[in-house]
């Protein structure tokens, strides 16, 4: 009881000289684990979660195994991943460069205190001694907290108070992921797109060039953006269509601002006819462009998605594929709340960041790995049913097929 009143640090090295990791012990939050244990609520929630476990797992293999396949049968999908980078997968402020400081650290902390809570409370429940509580620094920057669960007392914990000590932690993640969902329906739902003010924007962004085709001979390149033709503003896809198709066989003066934002100009020629199943230019045109979206359109979409397609509400808005998420930077502006007025990206984007991290954190956890939550209780189910060396030699069998999975799926759009 006396270590548990004195606060510690421990530094985990990197190479044995660079300290990666910091992790300071208090006796702070054990008070609260205790009383939390008393209550009706923990014990019941104890009881209820101990079987929850495998069906949080299943729902993390369903993903990975659906994210290989499209990997495998979408080009479009792997060139994303590789323009993305493996950073885009570590839920680190700072590494991951789509990760906002401020929403995600936050989220992040939030996120491992639940986590970690869950398995404290759970444990006194139980009556598994905890030596210290204390949060966990990447280098300087706080990314998380920890319940340090005396390990002796848990090994011998019976498999379905373990099993409901190891499932806390994952299912208030799943809890808390949930709850921030349903918020940030509420936010988007209480918007409504505001009347547009002078003119439409201008502008048709090309999102790719085909080879040998009329705008690779103008140097039209992917980012470029088309401004006119003939001196008539291009204010759309279908404006753009319009304007072509009515100039066929008639040479036309073009500008567009090419990626660098460089303006340019050529007079160019069109074809007399074109197939009906081809494009007269030879380009893809950027559908998700905020300029050429419609703001009550993206509006819908995005809100049908938390009925039809909740994973799709995943994509973050700082990545491209989000820039029409109605609280990205690029949208947030087209939009007044109802409830929240023009705050309302602050509260969409905290509650978006939670919702994301905490699912994220829970699924990953799931995954019967052996340090992660999920691996300890799967090791401990099949050691309770085999003989000890034969249960190490089938967990450490699974543990190496999951991380070649996990791999694969990493190394996939690489490799292709």
């Amino acid at each position: 009881m006396e270590q548990q009143n004195k606060i510690r640090v421990e530094v985990k090295y990197l190479f044995k000289v660079i300290p990666i990791l910091i992790m300071i012990h208090t006796p702070f939050g054990l008070k609260f684990f205790d009383w939390a244990a008393r209550t009706k609520a923990a014990r019941i929630y104890a009881k209820s979660n101990r079987y929850l476990m495998p069906l949080i797992t299943a729902l993390m293999l369903f993903l990975l195994i659906a994210s290989l396949m499209v990997m495998l049968s979408h080009p479009a999908i792997r060139e994303t991943s590789r323009d993305l980078g493996p950073r885009s997968l570590l839920l680190i402020p700072g590494v991951n460069p789509y990760l906002p400081w401020t929403y995600a650290l936050i989220a992040l902390i939030i996120t491992i205190i639940i986590h970690e809570a869950g398995h404290g409370i759970v444990a006194r429940v139980y009556n598994v001694k905890i030596e210290t509580t204390g949060i966990v620094l990447f280098f300087i920057v706080p990314i998380g907290a920890f319940v340090n669960i005396e390990q002796k007392e848990l090994e011998k914990t019976p498999l379905k108070y373990k099993s409901s000590i190891l499932t806390a932690g994952v299912l208030n993640n799943m809890i808390f992921a949930g709850v921030s969902f349903f918020g940030l329906y509420l936010v988007v739902s209480s918007l409504s797109p505001l009347p547009v003010s002078g003119g439409q924007e201008i502008g048709v962004s090309i999102n790719g060039v085909n080879k040998g085709s009329l705008a690779e001979k103008i140097g039209l390149t992917e980012g470029s953006v088309i401004q006119t033709i003939s001196n008539h503003a291009v204010r759309g896809n279908e404006d753009l269509r319009k304007s072509l198709q009515s100039n066929l066989g008639k040479t036309i003066e073009m500008t567009w601002y090419d990626k660098d934002k460089s303006l340019k100009g050529k007079n160019i020629t069109l074809p007399l006819s074109v197939d009906s199943n081809k494009g007269i230019l030879g380009v893809t045109l950027n559908m998700s462009d905020p300029r050429v979206v419609d703001p009550k359109l993206a509006l819908d979409s995005y809100k049908n998605a938390f009925g039809t397609n909740p994973l799709a509400v995943l994509v973050p808005p700082t990545l491209p594929q989000g820039s029409t998420i109605p609280y990205s930077g690029l949208m947030a502006d087209k939009y007044d709340s109802s409830i929240f007025g023009k705050s309302f990206p602050i509260v969409a984007n905290m509650l978006f960041w939670l919702w994301f991290i905490n699912f994220n954190v829970a699924v990953f956890n799931a995954l019967p790995i052996g340090p992660l939550d999920g691996g300890q209780l799967y090791g401990s189910f099949i050691a309770s049913r085999t003989k000890e060396k034969t249960g190490i030699a089938i967990s450490s069998i699974i543990t190496y097929i999951m991380v070649i999975i996990i791999f694969m799926s990493i190394l996939l759009p690489y490799i292709l």
